[in-house]
């Protein structure tokens, strides 16, 4: 994104004829929010910022002190380029700030990612990540409700006309890169109707702000097609869900320290320290990177998504994997995470996950190159290779012992995020599906 003055916003506000600005933020669970002013308000907003009621929002404020402000991020101007060319719409992702004391607010997501950010940067690190974002393209029904059949019956790689969703990914790369996106590359992925985009790694919090922009834009073109994009990690039983593999690496003084040519596999020992800390804390992390009850449905063997935590240099079974590429593009890839994550408190607990294994000097246990999936429970056994939570229920408990998420997050957001997911398992729990009443109503 380009980085801007408030003058030079009003300016080009003024040159482009935007005459709506849309204030952007997220809440604990990951759920884009917005205000929108005229153009007429812009100047008070960018200089007093904009006071709303915290109460409204999951996870935010109580009632009796719900008085907030969304402080604009200027790096995060850009103009919708979907919106009509006279009257153009603008967007900022803000911060949100505390009225009673102007501070930044301890439960806005964007705010921890940003203490997290600050730790390593006390340990003179960058944090740096790319997103592999997948999502799926179902068909409208005559009333434009989403239905869960595909628009393509493709697979892994294919090209039109298989691939109907051609057009439509297209036009998402082509308004991303309008954006500021550098986009790498975007395909069909394995299932049907399922896609990828990826696009250029940058620094945790502009990485993290681009996943929330990417979300916004797909499902908007998708729209203008009549279709709906949706990052539920596994809609559809029998086929592969949606990822959002996470790549990570550490930088100091320009160069990726995760890289040492003489190293075994030309990894340093802080990236070994870096993946044993990840490793210690995944499933303490994984309701975090995984917050939906269907989450879980897409962590089984089979499917391509890793149940199992160990790491390898190849080994696309293992939850972590180390990419080819040495160097400056020396990473970590963790390939738990869904794109249904709030990508804020995702990066935050993997970065304080990593960072625990370089402050404690932990070493990596041996990579784990055997297939799991085919593997047996003595094998695994054998190996010391454990599973992920089963279901959102076992990951809130595994979260709480685990104690990590709640000092990234602090307390307000920690006891938010729980008592959100806690009464999301209970109302599934309770609930009679369809699965039930075709297996036991007639025999029953």
């Amino acid at each position: 994104m380009a980085k801007y003055t408030k003058e030079q916003i009003i300016r080009i506000c003024d040159e482009q004829d935007v005459e709506f600005i849309r204030l952007q933020f997220i809440d604990v669970l990951g759920i884009s929010k917005n205000i929108a002013v005229t153009r007429s308000q812009l100047e008070k907003v960018l200089t007093d910022g904009m006071m709303f009621d915290g109460s409204s929002i999951e996870g935010f404020a109580r009632i009796e002190e719900s008085d907030m402000y969304l402080r604009p991020d200027l790096d995060t101007f850009v103009i919708y380029p979907w919106r009509p060319q006279k009257g153009k719409v603008a967007r900022f992702i803000c911060d949100v700030y505390d009225a009673k004391n102007d501070k930044p607010f301890e439960g806005d997501p964007r705010a921890i990612l940003k203490r997290q950010i600050a730790e390593a940067e006390k340990m003179g690190y960058e944090f740096n990540v790319g997103n592999e974002c997948e999502f799926f393209l179902f068909k409208t029904d005559e009333d434009g409700r989403p239905t869960t059949d595909t628009n393509d019956e493709a697979g892994y790689f294919d090209l039109d006309p298989v691939d109907l969703g051609t057009d439509a990914r297209r036009d998402i790369c082509l308004t991303l890169e309008q954006m500021g996106f550098e986009i790498e590359a975007s395909h069909h992925e394995v299932a049907e109707g399922q896609h990828e985009i990826d696009f250029k790694y940058a620094d945790a919090l502009t990485t993290a702000d681009n996943v929330v922009t990417f979300r916004i834009v797909v499902k908007t073109i998708a729209k203008k097609y009549g279709l709906h994009a949706t990052f539920i990690p596994k809609p559809i039983y029998g086929i592969n869900g949606s990822g959002m593999h996470t790549n990570m690496s550490l930088f100091k003084d320009g160069k990726n320290v995760f890289f040492d040519p003489n190293g075994e596999l030309q990894l340093s020992s802080t990236a070994y320290s870096f993946i044993a800390g990840v490793l210690k804390h995944v499933a303490g992390i994984t309701a975090i990177t995984n917050p939906l009850v269907n989450s879980y449905k897409r962590l089984v063997p089979g499917y391509e998504a890793p149940c199992y935590i160990a790491w390898s240099a190849s080994n696309r079974t293992d939850i972590i994997r180390i990419p080819a590429s040495r160097g400056a593009g020396t990473r970590v890839e963790l390939r738990s995470p869904d794109p249904a994550t709030n990508p804020y408190l995702c990066l935050a607990c993997c970065l304080a996950a990593g960072l625990d294994g370089i402050k404690n000097n932990m070493p990596a246990p041996p990579s784990v190159d055997i297939n799991l999936f085919k593997s047996t429970q003595e094998e695994r056994d054998a190996l010391g290779v454990k599973n992920l939570p089963d279901n959102l229920y076992e990951a809130l408990q595994v979260m709480e012992e685990d104690g990590l998420v709640r000092e990234v997050l602090g307390d307000h957001a920690y006891n938010s995020y729980m008592a959100c997911k806690m009464a999301e398992w209970d109302a599934f729990r309770m609930y009679v599906s369809q699965w039930e009443l075709d297996k036991y109503l007639t025999n029953y």
